[in-house]
């Protein structure tokens, strides 16, 4: 026993030095092994940190002017309306549903195409019809542009722009005198040229229309004649806030009796938007005057004269009030004299939605002052551009 004893000593004696040493060697080892790997995680976490520090590179959102699907939109234009003469006071519709189909076709040419599904106001039934169809020229050479199809002619501001575009629901009445409820809007060719003018900007506008759709002032009828029609239209920019715009056009065309009918057009636009608090205030003031020269006979001509004024007022971010008046001769007798008073208030819930309450109230020299009124709410889905300025 003692000597076994003994022999454990001097095992240990001989050994521990040596497992000391190892055992420092090692744990030496795993220390390094261990602050090894912890520099390497701190590392990953510290370049994890700084990507998401960094706004993510989105990829490039590039589209070709050539695509295989055109930017489609649906616009619906629901209204709810009521009129103190008759017996039919209140009503609710969807006043027009339309779809539009843009994109650009080559290098050379983007189409435009909106197919508008429209309530009658007088049966109440819906149809369908092309409301504007047209393809635009994109490379003509000395500023010129050409349009060929169906198109809403360059008529003053309120023509050429669709009606749920408009600061209020119903149209002016002489506008509505000498162009109808739908306006000038036929098929042919629109050829556009922007001046060289470097003080300001300036366009001239030639158009020659068919005259399919007929219109309280002219008509076609079976003759060749078409209706043929100039517009100038010149834009100032007064200062960093206000631009002001004048236009005048020039109309002539067959009428119901075989004769000839002739507009002149002028227009006025006056906008004051602030670059400081753009976004809360602005003022449009926005005028238009009509004068008719229409022939009945050989002998006998029939002239008329109307016009409208609007002021509309940014009184927040997404409210605005519009007053306007109305004075409208009718152009088959002048002596017949219409004059009408609006407000109109728009609430703009965000570019694919608003929602307007307008009321009116209308005088003649026939029958006796009636009131108007509607509501209407205006929802977008899908790409739609901008309207013009």
């Amino acid at each position: 026993m003692k000597m076994i004893r003994k022999s454990k000593y001097i095992i240990l004696r001989v050994f521990m030095p040596f497992l000391f040493f190892t055992g420092q060697v090692c744990k030496g080892q795993v220390v390094s092994d261990s602050t090894s790997k912890d520099s390497l995680l701190l590392k990953q976490i510290e370049e994890q940190m700084q990507a998401n520090t960094q706004p993510a590179t989105q990829p490039a959102q590039t589209r070709s002017g050539i695509t295989a699907n055109p930017d489609l939109s649906v616009i619906g234009d629901f209204q709810g309306s009521y009129i103190s003469r008759g017996n039919k006071n209140f009503n609710a519709y969807l006043n027009e549903t339309e779809i539009g189909l843009q994109a650009t076709v080559d290098p050379y040419a983007r189409a435009d195409f909106f197919i508008s599904f429209g309530r009658d106001a007088e049966t109440g039934k819906y149809g369908v019809n092309v409301e504007e169809g047209y393809l635009t020229t994109l490379s003509l050479p000395a500023k010129l542009q050409l349009k060929v199809g169906k198109f809403k002619e360059a008529v003053g501001r309120i023509n050429p722009v669709h009606a749920h575009a408009l600061p209020f629901v119903d149209l002016p009445n002489a506008y509505v005198n000498y162009f109808g409820e739908e306006g000038l809007n036929d098929e042919g060719a629109s050829l556009s040229w922007l001046l060289p003018n470097k003080k300001f900007y300036q366009e001239l506008v030639f158009q020659g229309t068919s005259g399919a759709s007929e219109s309280p002032s002219f008509h076609r009828g079976e003759t060749n004649r078409f209706i043929y029609l100039g517009h100038l239209k010149n834009f100032f920019t007064l200062n960093d806030n206000a631009t002001l715009e004048l236009g005048l056009t020039g109309i002539s065309g067959p009428n119901d009796s075989a004769r000839v009918t002739n507009i002149g057009s002028g227009d006025i636009t006056y906008k004051w938007k602030p670059v400081i608090m753009n976004t809360y205030k602005s003022i449009t003031w926005q005028s238009e005057f009509y004068f008719s020269k229409a022939g009945y006979t050989a002998t006998e001509e029939r002239k008329s004269f109307g016009l409208y004024s609007f002021l509309q007022y940014q009184v927040a971010k997404r409210w605005f009030l519009t007053g306007r008046y109305d004075y409208a001769q009718k152009p088959y007798n002048k002596t017949i004299v219409e004059q009408a008073y609006s407000l109109t208030a728009g609430w703009l819930a965000t570019e694919f939605s608003k929602m307007e309450f307008e009321v009116k109230t209308t005088n003649d020299n026939i029958q006796p002052r009636y009131e108007q009124a509607w509501m209407r709410w205006i929802f977008v889905i899908g790409a739609h551009g901008a309207h013009q300025y």
